[in-house]
C-alpha cells in the first residue's frame, strides 16, 4: 500500500478539504482525488462522505484512519532504524507519557546514555493507549505508560507508584483547613483527563452526571501553570507536584471525607528485549 496515498488519506481526514489538504501537502487538488480514489477502490469501501461544504470521515474510514496512521509510521521508523545503523549499532526506543518522563526517566535515560555512548536514544511522548499500541507494533523497545499490557511474549512491571494529590497555589486560603467531596463542583476545579481507567472514573464520579467543567486539558505537567495563573484547584501526581511544594509554590489540600486512589506506572517491553534492564 502506497505510503503516499495513505499521508493524503490522513491529511485528508485532519484538513476535512481537498483544496485545504493539496495545500498543506504541495500538490494539486486533482491529485489528493486521484489518491483518495485508488484507496477507496484498493480498500473497496467509500472512505469519505462529501459534500459542498466539508468531507468527513464515514465508519469504514475512521476504522482505517488508526491502521493507515500505524502503517506511516512503521514504514518511517523501519527506514529510520536502517538508516541509523550507519552510524550506531543499536538504538533504544522509548516510548512514555510525558508525566513519567518528568517525574522518573530523565536520570534513567542519562544515566544510560553515558553507559552506553556509541549507542543512539529515540525518545517518544505519548498517550498510554498509544504507547501500548505503538510496542505491539515494533515502534518502542521499551515502554512506560499508566496502563498495563497483559499479552504472551511481553513482560509488564509495576515500575513506580504514586498517588494523587488536590493541589492548589500556596497561597489559595479557601481550602487551608481542607475539603469535603461535596465542595468540589463550587469550587474552581481545573480538569486533567489523565485517560486513566481508575483515575478517570474516581475524579468524575466526583462531580455530577455531564458536569462541565471550565477548564480542561489532557497532560498534566501543562496544567500546573493554569494552577498558578487561575488561582484553581485539581488534582496531580504527587511526584509531580512534590517540586513545586517543597518549594512553597504549591499547597495540597487535604481531603476530608474522601481518599484519592493510587497510581501505578508500568514498565513493559518484550521478553526478547535485549535493553529489559533498561
Amino acid at each position: 500500500m502506497d505510503t503516499q496515498i495513505l499521508k493524503t488519506f490522513v491529511a485528508l481526514a485532519e484538513h476535512k478539504s481537498f483544496t485545504k489538504t493539496a495545500d498543506a501537502l504541495f500538490i494539486s487538488q486533482s491529485t489528493v482525488t486521484n489518491r483518495i480514489s485508488d484507496l477507496e477502490k484498493e480498500t473497496g469501501k467509500l472512505l469519505f462522505d462529501r459534500n459542498k461544504r466539508r468531507v468527513t470521515l464515514t465508519k469504514e474510514g475512521e476504522i482505517f484512519l488508526n491502521y493507515a496512521k500505524r502503517i506511516i509510521e512503521l514504514s518511517n521508523a523501519g527506514i529510520q532504524d536502517i538508516n541509523s545503523l550507519n552510524k550506531y549499532p543499536y538504538t533504544l526506543k522509548i516510548g512514555t507519557t510525558n508525566t513519567i518522563y518528568e517525574c522518573h526517566l530523565f536520570p534513567k535515560i542519562k544515566e544510560y546514555m553515558r553507559s552506553n555512548p556509541d549507542n543512539a536514544v529515540k525518545i517518544t511522548i505519548g498517550h498510554s493507549n498509544d504507547l501500548i499500541q505503538g510496542i505491539q507494533d515494533s515502534l518502542f523497545d521499551v515502554v512506560y505508560s499508566y496502563i498495563p499490557l497483559h499479552k504472551s511474549g511481553y513482560k509488564c512491571e509495576v515500575f513506580s507508584v504514586d498517588k494523587l494529590v488536590l493541589a492548589a497555589n500556596a497561597s489559595n486560603s479557601n481550602f487551608k483547613d481542607g475539603i469535603y467531596k461535596k465542595q468540589l463542583p463550587d469550587a474552581n476545579y481545573l480538569y486533567c483527563n489523565f485517560a486513566l481507567r481508575e483515575v478517570g472514573m474516581f475524579i468524575r464520579e466526583l462531580f455530577p452526571p455531564h458536569y462541565q467543567f471550565g477548564f480542561e486539558i489532557d497532560n498534566s505537567t501543562k496544567l500546573i501553570p493554569y494552577i498558578f495563573e487561575f488561582d484553581g484547584i485539581s488534582f496531580i501526581p504527587e511526584s509531580l507536584a512534590k517540586p513545586y511544594i517543597e518549594e512553597g509554590r504549591l499547597q495540597s489540600i487535604r481531603l476530608l471525607d474522601f481518599d484519592a486512589p493510587k497510581i501505578n506506572c508500568y514498565k513493559i517491553y518484550h521478553t526478547s528485549n535485549p535493553d529489559k534492564n533498561f
